[in-house]
């Protein structure tokens, strides 16, 4: 509820704070991802390749944060519908959904890229990443909660999910009344 309140300012604040967070822990984050790709043997040459986090790969990630906080605020956009008979305008208005869960596998951009996308919007997110990037998720979700931090907001609105089991899925996925929205990737 309260990225929903937030002002725009606050929430471009964020996304600055988790960039310059990421591009100051840009070593560490590399070194997780070597070690997960390292231990990743089981893995064919494709979804290596998703795992890999190459330093091009790392640095399209902080500027897809960066582009967010340059897009217009999508809280409280209004467009007109129509005016029913009784001159009652009916207006649609955008709003937070609330907490937003996403279950992905072997792509560690997407950790930074759906709470960067969340954060906009208003929304807290819960992550849940493959057990072959956790290093590397989990590196880069603490860069995002940092960052959320610096700004004033609850590092708490992007929580990272180390466990990987499919029992803490179900248990995501039959979060009915925390969880408003579950994201399959």
């Amino acid at each position: 509820k309260t990225l929903a309140r937030s002002s725009t300012a606050q929430r471009d604040a964020a996304l600055d704070a988790v960039a310059a967070r990421l591009e100051a822990a840009r070593d560490a984050v590399l070194a997780a991802n070597a070690a997960d790709v390292a231990a990743a043997t089981h893995l064919d040459d494709a979804l290596r390749d998703r795992l890999l986090l190459t330093p091009a790969r790392f640095d399209a990630v902080v500027t897809a944060v960066r582009a967010l906080r340059g897009l217009p605020d999508p809280l409280g956009e209004e467009r007109f519908l129509h005016e029913r008979p009784n001159g009652i305008r009916v207006y649609r208005r955008r709003i937070a959904l609330g907490v937003i869960a996403v279950i992905y596998e072997a792509r560690p951009n997407v950790t930074v890229e759906a709470a960067a996308i969340a954060l906009r919007a208003g929304n807290a997110v819960a992550l849940r990443g493959g057990s072959e990037a956790v290093r590397t998720n989990t590196a880069l979700a603490e860069c995002v909660q940092q960052g959320v931090a610096d700004a004033g907001l609850p590092a708490d609105a992007v929580v990272f999910l180390r466990d990987t089991s499919r029992e803490r899925v179900a248990e995501l996925l039959g979060a009915s009344g925390l969880v408003d929205l579950c994201i399959p990737r």
